[in-house]
């Protein structure tokens, strides 16, 4: 676990090498404010327990009061129940996937601690300090949000951001980063109009850090800046398709 940030009272926790074998690399991140805790994305079954037992080193499992998913895929969201069967916390995920989430076997129990998160966002608070579901639909999900924090001016991400094929945790070349972000970003996300919104927004927060949920994180403003002029700019998805679906011969 790498702290990325900590003044005492505030510590945002990192975690990225519980992914095994054919999983795609995910990373995981926790964040405590005066002894509560949130976990952003916390994964699958396999990574569930390395994940769960780490947190002991940070804060005590009852100080754990939210869960935090950005969107529907299963990389995020197939532990859920885990979670929230050993936890008292309260999950957050958008509204179009609530009643998606129980085909992953979340319990009659629990489901109804899963809370939606409205299309345009919230403001929860975190031991009392102020956390930010921001909207950022169809980056790639129809239903998805990033957190922004302003005490440590981190914003995570999600699948936003990602790169694939690298070994370092944190961009230090952009430039020679592009590589491994760039056929994820043209495949996977849906239009560059959703990127061009999502820019126009985070220009207005005051951000420190970019931290995707796979691979590399943009560690401080200057990268975070050439991330977000180079998102700005991505045609993807549907940009580059033609008039028609191609019919298999």
């Amino acid at each position: 676990m790498i702290k990325l940030f900590e003044n005492g009272t505030h510590k945002n926790v990192f975690v990225n090498n519980l992914s095994t074998g054919q999983m795609v690399q995910a990373n995981q991140h926790l964040i405590i404010h005066n002894g509560e805790g949130i976990i952003l994305d916390p994964g699958g079954h396999k990574i569930y327990t390395k994940l769960f037992a780490m947190l002991s080193t940070e804060m005590k499992q009852n100080g754990l009061k939210h869960i935090f998913f950005s969107h529907q895929d299963p990389d995020i969201i197939a532990a859920a129940n885990g979670w929230l069967m050993v936890t008292d916390a309260q999950a957050h995920l958008s509204g179009l996937w609530m009643r998606f989430i129980p085909h992953f076997g979340v319990d009659e129990m629990v489901v109804t601690r899963i809370k939606p998160i409205p299309d345009e966002g919230e403001i929860i608070t975190l031991g009392g300090a102020p956390l930010m579901f921001l909207p950022a639909h169809f980056l790639h999900s129809s239903g998805n949000f990033h957190l922004y924090d302003p005490t440590s001016k981190i914003l995570y991400t999600g699948d936003l951001g990602a790169s694939l094929g690298n070994d370092y945790a944190f961009v230090e070349d952009f430039d020679s980063h592009i590589q491994y972000m760039e056929g994820f970003h043209r495949r996977y996300l849906a239009t560059g109009k959703a990127l061009r919104m999502w820019a126009n927004t985070v220009r207005k927060l005051d951000i420190e850090m970019i931290a995707p949920q796979h691979g590399a994180m943009f560690p401080n403003r200057e990268l975070a800046n050439k991330f977000i002029d180079w998102a700005e700019t991505l045609s993807c998805g549907v940009d580059l398709m033609g008039d028609c679906y191609p019919i298999p011969a």
